[in-house]
């Protein structure tokens, strides 16, 4: 038993801890995901969250000991986002038709996430700052934190947040489509990628891909334009309020 205490301490501490604990969780939960028939209660994102958690706050790993060697996945976000550009590649003659209606329904489905979220918050009697780091919620955690910043909000509140949001999207999506009577046509699939891109960004936006194609592509696409729509109108919009 002294030894592998010994071991362990050596093995929490080492600069790779961090990347190996992460890929074995996440590959142990996308078997659970993958048996369970892609259920959205088995999301591995939302099960990796939990293990790595209860085990960092159970052993008392600092999480900057993590992160040590959880950074090498961090990095590789940049890469995966870009390349969700590619499926909009293979659609560029599509989209050049469609632009003006996918910029409405961004401005339109942006709006309507902030302000919701913006309104409850305000119902229930939340502080002004918890407010302004709720506004973002909808954008990737990194524009989230910059934007709540920037509009006086706490950035590790809007981290927080935002990976909320994706996660509740990923988790609740097929359930609520149902709800709504938003089928599976070619059209319903554009639609249903687009507004899990709109109100869950990068998480809703891997949910989608794994689903289908064509939603994959349209929840990437709004993805992308939450993130600039929201990094350059809510600063703005902010100084009004």
């Amino acid at each position: 038993m002294p030894d592998f205490v010994q071991l362990w301490v050596y093995l929490s501490s080492a600069p790779l801890f961090g990347l190996t604990a992460t890929l074995a969780v996440y590959v142990l939960a996308h078997g659970v995901y993958s048996r369970t028939g892609q259920a959205p209660w088995a999301n591995p994102v939302l099960w990796s969250i939990v293990v790595l958690g209860t085990v960092l706050m159970l052993t008392q790993i600092p999480y900057q000991t993590y992160f040590a060697g959880a950074q090498f996945i961090h990095f590789l976000l940049g890469p995966a986002v870009v390349a969700l550009g590619f499926p909009l590649w293979q659609r560029r003659e599509e989209l050049k038709r469609k632009w003006a209606r996918l910029l409405i329904a961004a401005l339109a489905g942006g709006a309507t996430a902030a302000i919701v979220a913006v309104t409850l918050g305000w119902a229930v009697g939340l502080p002004e700052e918890v407010l302004r780091s709720l506004a973002p919620k909808s954008v990737t955690a990194p524009v989230a934190m910059g934007v709540a910043e920037k509009i006086g909000g706490v950035p590790a509140l809007a981290a927080v947040f935002a990976v909320l949001a994706g996660l509740i999207g990923a988790l609740s999506a097929g359930a609520l489509f149902k709800l709504l009577r938003i089928g599976t046509t070619d059209t319903d699939w554009v639609a249903r990628g687009f507004a899990l891109g709109t109100v869950s960004h990068g998480i809703g936006a891997a949910r989608a891909l794994q689903v289908n194609a064509d939603a994959g592509a349209y929840a990437g696409l709004a993805l992308s334009l939450q993130v600039l729509l929201v990094a350059l109108l809510m600063p703005l919009i902010a100084r009004w309020f």
